[in-house]
């Protein structure tokens, strides 16, 4: 077997060897203008527009990120939000009532009200100073629900925060510290961000201050569906972000800020390849809102849609048929047009928003960052694709209550009264499992409607109310709809029952 191997190499070598005399011979006898070679530019038609990157000497020396880290590490600070232990009134499900039910018909739910201490909480972040007189733009989530908030700067001085404002829709918060000549990061342009340039993640990762991690930006306008229908229009990047890092600072190389640090996206906790930043685009107008107004003054189009350049094959086939007759490779195709909105008698079903304000939208995520920039009553210029041609209409944006007028920041305070949790003898004797009671009431929404001390309150536009906060959550909810009335329904301890409409409205 082996001679017979050497055989059949030898006789594929012979072949081979032939076939390259035989090649060269062939050559020879060939006309000069038939045995020019092809180059591959003349094989491969590329496109003469295409511009390379500048190859001189001094535009391929490593980039020098450390005037921008110098720059940037003194603006970022440490912050450490506090949840105070609390007394809380919990109900403890009867093990009885799970398995037989409410065989007696008293209502409560197979539970028992008991008083629990809540543990202390403790969590870190980071901010970035934008303002020498103290306002440091940090993550909502940072400082949600915090009782006390330290601020801890780079030079190791230590000062109380206080909120001035949050914004869950974006995860963005603004806090005041009273100090003052304090270093800041200039604010740069997150439009003018390009995939591939270098930047630097600036923030306070496991509790360790003042860390830089250099990356690349990955990609522009990411939607990660993490803000519960908020606005998301990320920039990825690959500088390690880990947790402590939210609220932290994304620079550029030149030092200038153009995004925060708020997502670590990974399967263990810990950083994997990506993180995600909050772009200055939409960090600039929230912050200057929330120190203005106290909150956002947030437009909308009015509109339902449906991105059309993601993954298609998830999209119906009703759908995947409408794209296809419109022609459109992406954008937002528009699925329903909301009466009042800032769309109504503008926009049209199966219109394909593809741009707004002169910039190209692709993705649900780049609509919402070009809206984020505006308040109600500014005009935009927004481009469809309608009927397979291109059109720009022009629109004044509204508020979610279909208006232009500034929406105040709407605290439990504006209601006009103070309420306790429902004392457990008072429950029994009106047999009641929740609610909360109004111990007194003053100039404000309340006594305008109406509403006397000693009312106890069991519903508020539907839901069940069990302690002030759910009240403060509808009401909030409230102030946000088109009509703004909180629809409270319950009863005195006479047990007179009464239902009450109060107008949320502010002048």
């Amino acid at each position: 077997m082996k001679q017979a191997t050497k055989m059949v190499l030898g006789a594929a070598a012979m072949v081979a060897v032939s076939a390259g005399v035989a090649g060269v011979t062939t050559y020879s006898m060939l006309k000069p203008e038939q045995n020019k070679s092809m180059a591959f530019n003349d094989v491969f038609q590329q496109n003469p527009n295409t511009r390379l990157a500048a190859l001189d000497a001094v535009n391929m020396q490593p980039v020098d990120l450390t005037q921008a880290a110098e720059n940037s590490v003194h603006a970022v600070v440490h912050i450490k939000s506090t949840q105070e232990s609390k007394t809380q009134t919990v109900t403890v499900r009867d093990p009885f009532y799970d398995f037989f039910g409410d065989i007696f018909g008293n209502g409560r739910g197979g539970g028992q009200q008991r008083q629990v201490q809540t543990p202390e909480r403790v969590g870190f972040g980071s901010g970035v100073i934008i303002s020498k007189d103290g306002y440091i733009v940090t993550n909502n989530h940072v400082i949600d629900n915090a009782d006390v908030i330290s601020v801890k700067l780079n030079d190791g001085r230590e000062f109380k925060g206080r909120v001035i404002g949050t914004d869950p829709s974006t995860d963005l918060a603004l806090v005041k510290i009273e100090a003052d000549d304090l270093p800041t990061v200039p604010v740069g342009d997150s439009d003018a961000l390009k995939v591939g340039e270098w930047v630097l993640a600036v923030g306070n990762p496991f509790n360790m201050t003042s860390t830089v991690t250099a990356g690349i930006v990955s990609a522009k306008a990411r939607s990660l569906g993490v803000y519960n229908q908020g606005v998301e229009s990320f920039i990825q990047t690959d500088a390690a972000i880990n947790q402590g890092n939210s609220g932290g600072a994304l620079v550029n190389a030149r030092g200038e800020l153009v995004g925060i640090n708020s997502v670590l996206y990974s399967p263990t906790g810990a950083y994997s390849g990506y993180g995600f930043a909050i772009p200055t685009s939409i960090m600039k107008k929230v912050i200057a809102d929330l120190k203005e107004y106290g909150a956002v003054q947030r437009a909308v189009l009015g509109i339902k849609g449906t991105p059309i350049n993601d993954d298609q094959q998830m999209m119906p086939e009703e759908i995947k048929k409408k794209v296809k007759e419109l022609g459109a490779t992406d954008g937002v195709l528009i699925a329903e047009v909301i009466e009042g909105g800032s769309a109504a008698g503008q926009l049209k079903v199966d219109d394909v928003i593809i741009g707004i304000d002169g910039k190209r939208v692709k993705n649900f995520a780049e609509l919402q960052e070009g809206l984020a920039k505006h308040r109600p009553g500014d005009k935009v210029t927004v481009r469809v694709l309608r009927d397979k041609k291109e059109k720009e209409v022009e629109m004044v944006l509204k508020n979610e209550q279909g208006t232009t007028k500034v929406v105040k920041n709407a605290g439990i305070e504006i209601l006009g009264a103070a309420f306790r949790e429902v004392p457990q003898e008072l429950k029994k004797q009106l047999n009641l499992g929740s609610g909360i009671e109004v111990t007194g009431v003053t100039n404000g929404k309340m006594q305008d409607a109406g509403i006397r001390k000693g009312f106890i309150i069991l519903k508020a536009n539907g839901q069940v109310i069990k302690s002030v906060s759910d009240l403060e959550e509808v009401m909030k909810a409230a102030t946000r709809s088109t009509d703004q009335v909180l629809f409270i329904s319950g009863m005195f301890p006479s047990g007179k029952r009464a239902n009450y409409a109060v107008d949320l409205t502010q002048e």
